[in-house]
């Protein structure tokens, strides 16, 4: 039986900014809102992209809902009103970029460009490179250059990955967010487990068949794609730190029981090897 939780304001998001410059700028979003928290509305002051880092939540505005989860960019257009709401777990993690209308005009941008037509991007492999690159702006040697860099490609791949997306409508109910938000906490905390498909279905308690079409209806990738594309990116993130790992290591550390099919996973989501992607 679902615990029915008192319903109380949502709570303010930590917000840090990281960089600005020209009609741009970079913030940390760090919620700690959950179920027992009430979503307000809120308004986007001007274009935003936004990186999903961790945690997952629903996000819906006038070009639809969408449940977000790590990987996926949440695109927001400069006036339009949207709810972020934690119907089904705790908190999240996200580096917000904002854009003026002057620095999309700078940039090149039609006018119809600059409307996002989408609310979302998933977690796909065209992101991959770019959500690396973006995630090791939170390392505490980031130089400004970096942050601009970031901002500008940011902004060009939303615009133009998002035509190869149509406005849809979920076809998946309530409940079924809540098995699936069940099961992305679950990869995002034991990445290494080895998450079969029939043991991630077993956790949402629904058949293998409906939990498929359930995830890849919600998240917009299969389970298995999904998951090998978190590790990946968690292994990126950690061959850019500091401290000295061996990629045998790491290879272990995210799940990959193989070294050999590591290095191929990863030259096939970044378009180079490991050793190369650490030495960039």
């Amino acid at each position: 039986m679902k615990e029915h939780l008192p319903i109380t304001d949502c709570k303010a998001p930590q917000t840090h900014l990281l960089a600005a410059g020209a009609g741009w700028s970079v913030h940390d979003f760090v919620c700690t809102a959950g179920p027992g928290d009430r979503a307000f509305e809120e308004q986007h002051s001007g274009t935003s992209v936004a990186v999903v880092l961790s945690g997952s939540f629903q996000y819906r505005t006038s070009t639809g809902s969408e449940l977000m989860s790590p990987g996926s960019l949440l695109l927001g257009n400069s006036g339009e009103a949207f709810t972020c709401g934690h119907e089904h777990a705790t908190g999240d993690r996200c580096l917000a970029f904002h854009y003026s209308e002057e620095f999309l005009e700078h940039a090149g941008l039609s006018s119809q460009c600059r409307r996002f037509r989408v609310p979302r991007i998933p977690a796909i492999r065209p992101l991959s490179p770019l959500i690396a690159g973006a995630t090791a702006l939170l390392r505490s040697d980031a130089e400004p250059p970096d942050f601009e860099e970031i901002a500008w490609k940011m902004i060009d791949t939303a615009t133009h990955l998002q035509d190869g997306l149509a406005r849809r409508r979920s076809t998946s109910d309530p409940a079924a967010c809540a098995r699936v938000t069940r099961v992305l906490r679950a990869i995002e905390a034991e990445l290494d487990a080895p998450h079969t498909l029939r043991d991630l279905a077993a956790r949402a308690r629904l058949s293998p068949w409906h939990f498929l079409r359930c995830f890849q209806d919600l998240t917009g990738t299969t389970p298995r794609q999904y998951l090998l594309r978190t590790r990946l990116r968690r292994a990126a993130t950690r061959l850019r730190e500091e401290t000295p790992r061996t990629i045998l290591d790491i290879a272990f550390e995210c799940g990959f029981g193989d070294v050999s099919n590591f290095n191929r996973a990863f030259r096939a989501e970044f378009g180079r090897s490991p050793r190369a992607f650490r030495a960039a």
